[in-house]
């Protein structure tokens, strides 16, 4: 096909139509929606629609002559081959908070120009930092159109699926105890009102879920809580009259999911509004009234979510037993299907190991797209198999495989790396210090409410000694049948935020990687629990130093011990590691039968320095 007739070549120039008819210079088209959600529902693609791009993070700019999408280093190899002859430069950024599409907007627009973004998909912090760099910079921004609407014909609509409530027992407290704790944060902070539109903040408040973005079990909607009532805007006939009736009895009203911002606009003057700037659209912000009185602060409930109750940790137990269990049974049958000389690629890694874990009980569905990746596709983190171009699993090498699920009682995510045929002595290396890198953070015993991203060295360690590193963060926080990924805490090099601090409860992820371009890539991934530590300083009174916590790690799969090179171990290291494969042996042989078991038995043999 002639480059220049290409379905993106062709969307761009619709996209500059549309610029010269308002008026306008450049659009900015943001990887999100009006709820600012990691995974976004069809309706707000519009960036993978209008470039081609599809990795999940990603910034797209198009003025009258050029466009550009701006990446970070977990897509630098996928948005290479995905935009080639598109006509749309790759800028490599260093992280997804990098903020180069500025200056590549005020670099190549003129003075007296005016860029345009639809503002009610536009972060409040990063909708002022955009409009103040344009304003020095001699050029203005438009935040009240909607261009992709004009220039999308068969735009996807709203999604339509129903909202079910989160039950109990796996909802270990009611609503209405929710909605009371967060009043009482609001009267902390002298608010009568406060708004939120982050959706898993919203199910989590609410004990409700649904299915309007792809594997979070999560629903758009906004949720205004005033003093005597709360009101829940959400699309027509989403919510059915027997939950909307318990709703009401709990003190949540149901109302048009496209009022949201009108009341706002209607709030009265002596109202005091809580918002949190990180997690509202600075469309929505723009509607409330100058009378009103602004608090901006964490949202109580990203905080209140973030720390698992003893309840909901035994549930997440339980659940990793049931994941665990899905797992040993897919491995099981992997490594036979090898042995037979079965074809095997990567989406047939994709299609076993997610039809596993939909036989365990409470299963919802997968928390991600499933990560299989061979060899040299293991070096891209965010890797996707696609049907055409999907690796044979065969001959020599490493199989990277991330994956995770959700289920009633909480939501997984582990990432393991198999040996195929014989390992080279430096995919042992690789494998060996990131394991190292692993162990090292999963180890460690820290002062409660240490600020996360100081614990990231703790994972990198044993990489940097040997001049490696990896450009994704260490960890993240994980919902409870909720996003795989949530905040506040983050191990990773972003600077350190009280709001990170790590506090009892927390369940992060612990995932170093190693990654060689076009070669292989290693990461080993388990998910942990903040938990009170023992230490020989503990006495009677406690600690006169602080409370210490420590990690429990939650996720139940041997880590595979063909690849380690057991001269890089240290033998507190080994033991560690023996420990964690009897825990795993333990908790999932009751479980498992037949060959399942015997794989779960052999792959959880102790191991010495010298074997």
């Amino acid at each position: 096909m002639d480059t220049r007739t290409s379905p993106v070549r062709l969307r761009i120039e619709r996209v500059r139509d549309c610029l010269r008819q308002h008026g306008l210079q450049a659009l900015l088209v943001p990887s999100s929606d009006p709820h600012l959600s990691e995974y976004l529902p069809p309706r707000w693609q519009a960036r993978p629609w209008l470039s081609g791009f599809t990795g999940s993070m990603g910034t797209l700019a198009v003025t009258l002559e050029r466009a550009a999408v701006f990446a970070d280093s977990r897509y630098w190899v996928q948005a290479a081959a995905q935009l080639a002859d598109s006509g749309i430069d790759l800028v490599k950024i260093a992280s997804g908070a990098a903020v180069h599409h500025i200056d590549w907007l005020i670099a190549h627009t003129p003075p007296g120009a005016t860029v345009a973004v639809d503002g009610q998909v536009l972060g409040l912090g990063a909708g002022q930092q955009l409009r103040t760099a344009l304003t020095r910079a001699g050029r203005s921004l438009r935040t009240d159109l909607d261009l992709i609407e004009q220039v999308w014909p068969d735009r996807p609509g709203l999604p339509q699926a129903p909202v079910y409530p989160h039950a109990a027992p796996q909802a270990t407290e009611g609503r209405a105890a929710r909605l009371a704790r967060l009043r009482a944060a609001m009267a902390e902070r002298g608010a009568t009102h406060h708004v939120v539109s982050t959706v898993d903040d919203i199910a989590w408040i609410t004990n409700l879920r649904g299915a309007d973005v792809e594997y979070n079990p999560v629903f758009l909607a906004h949720l205004l809580v005033a003093p005597g009532q709360a009101t829940l805007f959400v699309g027509a006939g989403k919510i059915d009259a027997a939950l909307r009736a318990t709703l009401a009895a709990d003190g949540i009203a149901v109302a048009d999911y496209a009022r949201a911002a009108d009341a706002l606009a209607a709030l009265p003057p002596d109202a005091v509004l809580l918002l949190d700037p990180r997690r509202i659209t600075l469309g929505l912000r723009e509607r409330v009234p100058a009378a009103v009185t602004v608090v901006e602060a964490i949202n109580p409930s990203t905080l209140a979510k973030s720390r698992k109750s003893e309840a909901e940790a035994a549930f997440v137990r339980e659940t990793m037993i049931e994941d665990g269990v899905a797992m040993c049974e897919f491995y099981a049958w992997f490594e036979q299907a090898l042995a037979r000389g079965e074809r095997l690629t990567e989406i047939t890694v994709d299609e076993r190991l997610s039809a596993a874990r939909a036989r365990r009980p409470g299963f919802v569905g997968l928390s991600f797209p499933v990560i299989a990746g061979f060899n040299a596709n293991g070096a891209m983190p965010h890797y996707r198999a696609e049907p055409g171009s999907e690796a044979l699993i065969a001959g020599d090498g490493l199989l990277l495989i991330d994956s995770g699920g959700q289920y009633l009682g909480g939501t997984t995510d582990i990432t393991r790396v198999w040996p195929i045929g014989r390992v080279s002595a430096a995919m042992k290396r690789d494998y060996t210090l990131v394991l190292k890198g692993t162990l090292g953070l999963s180890r460690a015993v820290f002062p409660r409410g240490t600020l996360s991203p100081m614990l990231d060295a703790l994972a990198r360690a044993p990489l940097w000694e040997q001049g490696l590193d990896f450009g994704h963060g260490t960890g993240h926080g994980v919902g409870y049948f909720l996003n795989v990924h949530e905040g506040p805490q983050s191990i990773s090099k972003a600077i350190p935020e009280a709001a990170m601090a790590m506090e009892p409860g927390m369940i992060t992820s612990v995932e170093p990687g190693v990654y060689r371009d076009g070669q292989w890539g290693v990461r080993i991934e388990n998910l942990v629990l903040n938990v009170p530590a023992r230490t020989p300083e503990d006495g009677a009174q406690g600690n006169p130093f602080g409370e210490m916590l420590a990690f429990e790690t939650l996720t139940l799969c041997p880590i595979d011990t063909r690849c380690i090179e057991r001269s890089l171990l240290r033998d507190d290291e080994i033991d560690w590691l023996n420990r964690y494969h009897a825990t795993v042996r333990e908790r999932l042989a009751p479980r498992c039968a037949g060959d399942a078991l015997a794989w779960l038995l052999t792959r959880t043999e102790p191991i010495s320095r010298a074997g």
